[in-house]
């Protein structure tokens, strides 16, 4: 607790909150969050601030390591007056409003919705917002730790520090309003402990990048791997495109695309590099059925020239697709695959083919694939994604990516989940039809390079795990549509930019971390 208060008073050094002569009101809540509260009113007193603490229950009544500090916190001086008389307006007469707010009134043990006179300290606190800097302790007052979520409103701060390490819905996109500026300080901790406890998710950041493959020296088209995309059916050819574009634009040495009779011109869409192989099919853009025999054997041999797969972008959802799911995931050599869109669907018609899926597999589902596979809806997927996540990951060995803002990855490994992997970027620019091709070609380049160039000694390796990659892919990905979104602020952008700015953004993190003395892995 002590160290908790040091570190929230760091934290308003870090967000240069001048203290000396400043009032600040403390929110004092009933738990160890409202120590924290007690324990940093003592330092602001030293730091030459005025304090008052608002405390929501008799003094007396503050037990154990809180009431400590709210013992030690009045012999030093501090001001304490019950919540009461902040509410009432006369309660107030003779104190100025306060230049600085502390929330301390709730931690990570709030469950459920406000009770109704915490629910108006809350109000309050976000009146006083207007003209006051306000900071709140570990969490922001209502706002549920796990989901990230209002209950059914919370503290609006300016700032959040949270201890030792930032909870899981503190980083979701729903908290945004809420947390402001999070500062994940530590407050000494043991690893002992944190090794007995590990996290449950980790946060990327841009550095996840550093994880890109090098450049090989003397290296040639197939150093870089090559990319089967098999998709493009009926009028669904635009998806392909994208798909096997990006796998082009993320780096890939080689990329074709399998598609029906009839459409491979429209899937190429004037980009050359793009190899295109029709299956013959008594109905123009549909796919043939696959007997076993000729067809099936020329099928097989295609997929194994191939190092990396990307199944379903527009590829249907027909019984022929079906069938060409089923024989593409049941070829003895099929290299590693991404599985998206249509394929998804599938799937979701046929679960036990998710038994002939690898750990080095990935699928990619957005809300709608996802609420398929699990057997619900798209509004309980996103309800609980952290929960819909959780039980993808218990269908299948492959490493699993829950599209949407704040995207998830999962993996099962050995009976344990892995720690999530929890995307920051909320880009409006990425809500384009088309853009979920464009990460799961980017993906199937990732795997296909690795697959062409087996991890080495060397840290710059392409990443060996499906997880790590995914986590590459998903960043990478955000990034492009970062970029993207400054030359169209107002949305308006296409998918197809999205692939285009994969170069960039790679060559951009590379000069980055040059110039920061790390750039060897790029």
């Amino acid at each position: 607790m002590e160290n908790a208060s040091r570190a929230a008073l760091q934290a308003l050094e870090l967000c240069r909150i001048s203290l000396a002569g400043r009032r600040v009101w403390l929110f004092m809540g009933s738990g160890n969050n409202g120590g924290d509260a007690a324990a940093l009113a003592r330092h602001l007193l030293d730091a030459g601030a005025q304090p008052t603490v608002w405390h929501t229950r008799p003094l007396g009544q503050y037990r154990g390591a809180c009431g400590q500090h709210v013992r030690m916190a009045r012999r030093c001086g501090v001001s304490f007056l019950p919540v009461g008389r902040c509410l009432a307006g006369d309660g107030r007469k003779g104190l100025e409003w306060p230049h600085i707010v502390v929330d301390g009134l709730l931690g990570t043990g709030f469950r459920g919705e406000l009770r109704p006179e915490m629910l108006a300290l809350v109000r309050h606190i976000n009146t006083l917002r207007r003209e006051a800097f306000v900071l709140s302790l570990d969490v922001p007052s209502g706002l549920d730790a796990a989901s990230g979520r209002p209950q059914p409103e919370a503290v609006r701060a300016h700032a959040t520090v949270t201890f030792e390490a930032a909870k899981y819905g503190l980083v979701l996109p729903e908290s945004v309003p809420f947390v402001g500026r999070l500062l994940p300080l530590p407050i000494g901790i043991p690893l002992a402990a944190r090794r007995t406890a590990p996290c449950f998710a980790r946060l990327l950041s841009a550095d996840v990048l550093r994880h890109l493959p090098p450049f090989q020296p003397q290296g040639y088209k197939n150093t870089y791997g090559h990319v089967l995309v098999v998709g493009g059916a009926e009028e669904l050819c635009g998806a392909a495109h994208l798909a096997a574009r990006s796998a082009l634009r993320a780096g890939a040495g080689l990329t074709s695309a399998l598609v029906p009779c009839g459409n491979g011109l429209a899937v190429r869409n004037g980009l050359a590099e793009i190899m295109v192989r029709e299956m013959p099919g008594a109905v123009p853009g549909e796919w043939p059925s696959l007997p076993s025999g000729n067809l099936r054997l020329q099928l097989e041999a295609g997929v194994r020239r191939a190092q990396a797969l990307v199944i379903g972008p527009g590829m249907g959802r027909s019984e022929a697709a079906q069938a060409l799911l089923r024989a593409l995931l049941s070829c003895a050599e099929r290299p590693c695959a991404v599985l998206d869109a249509d394929a998804l669907v599938l799937l979701s018609r046929e679960p036990e083919l998710l038994r002939n899926l690898r750990e080095q597999d990935v699928l990619t589902p957005h809300p709608g694939e996802a609420a398929a596979l699990l057997g619900i809806t798209s509004a309980q997927v996103q309800a609980d994604r952290r929960q819909a996540l959780l039980s993808l990951c218990a269908l299948t060995s492959a490493c699993v990516v829950l599209k949407g803002a704040g995207t998830l990855i999962g993996q099962q490994r050995s009976q344990r989940l892995r720690p999530v992997c929890v995307s920051p970027w909320d880009v409006p620019a990425l809500a384009v039809g088309g853009s979920g091709d464009v990460l799961a070609g980017c993906m199937g380049a990732l795997l296909a390079r690795r697959a062409a160039h087996p991890v080495g000694a060397t840290e710059g390796d392409c990443p060996v795990d499906a997880l790590t990659l995914a986590a590459v892919g998903v960043s990478w990905h955000a990034l492009a549509g970062r970029a993207v979104a400054e030359q169209y602020p107002t949305r308006g952008n296409l998918a197809h930019e999205l692939a285009d700015a994969l170069p960039s953004v790679h060559a951009a993190h590379c000069r980055q971390r040059t110039m920061t003395g790390d750039g060897s892995r790029c």
